[in-house]
């Protein structure tokens, strides 16, 4: 039997069963350490109102670092961008790029992304896996079952 068209598409972006990356655990923590040391230093340098000079490579390591997490998760397949994990990393993202275009707001900003980090890294795997494409919560392999996209 033939491919659909699309069906390419959709094995490479939503592979089955998902990709592995090799040490992809380690580049994790690795990425995450670097993260919450750049996004602290650069939230306490604009509460105690640092000069922006120096807190732009803060705003810009967070950013890349949030950006390396963001691609850790997708690699072994997107469909994390349509549950809450990905919704908030992916608004994370958006409110530290927001950050440079809505200076005098940084400091609001940089609470709202602090307090999404937090929720969303602690909030139960109902929420987490929650998909809003399929209205359910996708199983994730640390439950040892394979979700369908």
């Amino acid at each position: 039997m033939r491919d659909r068209p699309m069906d390419w598409l959709r094995r490479l972006l939503f592979p089955e069963p998902a990709r592995e990356l090799r040490h992809q655990r380690a580049c994790n923590i690795a990425f995450r350490t670097v993260h919450i040391a750049a996004t602290g230093i650069l939230l306490g340098g604009h509460v105690f109102d640092v000069e922006e000079s120096r807190l732009r490579g803060s705003l810009y390591l967070s950013i890349a670092t949030g950006l390396g997490l963001l691609v850790l998760e997708a690699y072994p397949s997107l469909r994390w961008i349509y549950q809450g994990r990905g919704v908030t990393g992916l608004s994370k993202l958006a409110l530290l790029c927001a950050v440079p275009f809505l200076w005098d707001n940084r400091v609001p900003i940089l609470l709202a992304v602090l307090v999404i980090a937090s929720v969303g890294s602690h909030m139960p795997s109902q929420f987490r896996y929650y998909s809003f494409v399929h209205r359910r919560v996708l199983e994730h392999r640390s439950r040892g079952k394979a979700g369908g996209v």
